[in-house]
């Protein structure tokens, strides 16, 4: 279809499920700060190399509770309690108003170790795992994202912006965003529906109609500071605020976070990647350390499609690489570029496999993207793709094989 609407949601960084993804990310920056400051390596490929880091590690959170487990293997020694606290003081939840206080919270962890068997194949270089890692990019944004899934990122950040300034200060932790957008001939032309859920305090609270709903003050002061500057006008000519524009559906978001449903790292899988519009391999990210092929061939394959497309060799872009657990190379490679290409998709293929310009194994890809470094816990919330790559934080958005695509071109 080139004539079709499409959503993708969003959700804050106080939401339960990200929250645990912070968690088990700010864990493996704490690791692998010890890595880089003792000269550790991800890989033991001489017996005289100290071995760097195995990190995968799981959060759960409910109410009044915080689980942290999973196999870490390390010379580390991280304070998880300390870690755990910190994170969640700075995503919000400092006050019972919320739900949820990180002063009083339970903490309890169950963190055990990485199995022998794993460690002997990929300790000499091989993927931590089997599975298929999909990348994406297309023309649509300046961030080389899908336009829905953009969007509604941007309505988000701009929640999260507006509470921490107290611009809008009865807004809560939690929040999640969804926006539809109508396509024309292939082509993002127009948002037709958006929805804004955000937690907030009892004071925008009122009766009407026999039921406890959100002051239409406090809807309208959304719409302003928050619907208006975050997404773009010219999506936005004759949007109908009133019927098509969703705030707190159900009346009132007073309970929010942990208070109101459990979290657990690695559930917002289509919020973290491209918002549905293209598959996903199944494999989540947070917690895991850069020998996990389902993070770092999952960011490899993101950075070559986002170069292809910057190169302006295709419109859009998926890359789908598959890896055997203990075996370096990628089993398969395949490229899509849903008929955008400006050269054959066969050459393009040839680029991609292409050591001169790429790295495919878990070893070159670490190297490639320089990912044995703390650069985690800013990744867990908001996508892990569409960022702006400052200061060797989200390598993977780099745009510097431009170049060397369009000559080999």
């Amino acid at each position: 279809m080139k004539n079709f609407e499409f959503t993708s949601e969003s959700v804050g960084n106080g939401h339960p499920d990200k929250v645990c993804d912070q968690i088990s990310d700010a864990i493996l920056d704490e690791i692998l700060k010890f890595d880089v400051k003792n000269g550790l390596k991800p890989y033991k490929l001489n017996p005289s190399d100290r071995r760097g880091s195995r990190c995968a590690c799981e959060t759960f959170i409910t109410l009044g509770f915080v689980c942290v487990g999973g196999e870490i293997t390390t010379e580390a020694w991280v304070d998880v309690r300390s870690t755990v606290k910190k994170t969640l003081e700075e995503i919000g939840y400092t006050s019972p108003e919320y739900g949820f206080d990180f002063r009083t919270c339970a903490i309890l962890n169950a963190i055990g170790s990485q199995s022998p068997d794993i460690a002997q194949g990929v300790d000499t270089g091989g993927a931590g795992d089997q599975g298929l890692m999909l990348g994406y990019a297309c023309d649509e944004t300046e961030t080389f994202m899908p336009a829905p899934i953009e969007f509604s990122h941007r309505l988000v950040k701009k929640l999260k912006k507006a509470r921490e300034s107290r611009e809008i200060p009865y807004l809560g932790p939690d929040s999640k965003s969804q926006v539809t957008v109508r396509y024309v001939d292939g082509r993002p032309a127009k948002i037709t529906k958006v929805v804004v859920s955000s937690q907030h305090t009892a004071e925008v609270v009122e009766e009407k109609g026999g039921k406890r709903v959100m002051k239409d003050s406090a809807r309208e002061e959304i719409i302003e500071k928050i619907i208006k500057p975050a997404l773009p006008e010219e999506f936005m000519k004759d949007f109908d605020y009133k019927n098509d524009c969703f705030i707190n559906p159900t009346g009132i978001f007073l309970v929010g976070g942990p208070q109101s449903d459990t979290g657990m790292t690695g559930r917002k899988l289509i919020v973290d990647t491209y918002g549905g519009i293209v598959p996903h391999g199944g494999g989540a990210f947070s917690g895991k350390d850069p020998t996990k092929v389902d993070r770092s061939a999952s960011y490899a394959a993101r950075y070559i499609a986002k170069n292809i497309v910057a190169a302006g060799l295709a419109e859009k872009c998926v890359i789908e690489l598959s890896y055997a657990i203990g075996v370096a190379k990628p089993i398969s490679v395949m490229i899509d570029t849903f008929g955008t290409n400006k050269i054959p998709e066969e050459k393009i293929l040839e680029l991609v496999k292409d050591e001169d310009i790429f790295q495919l194994t878990p070893v070159g890809i670490i190297e490639m993207l320089d990912l044995w470094k703390p650069i985690y816990r800013v990744s867990a919330s908001f996508g892990h793709f569409g960022r702006t790559p400052l200061d060797g934080f989200f390598p993977w958005e780099k745009t510097d094989k431009v170049e060397i695509l369009k000559k080999k071109a």
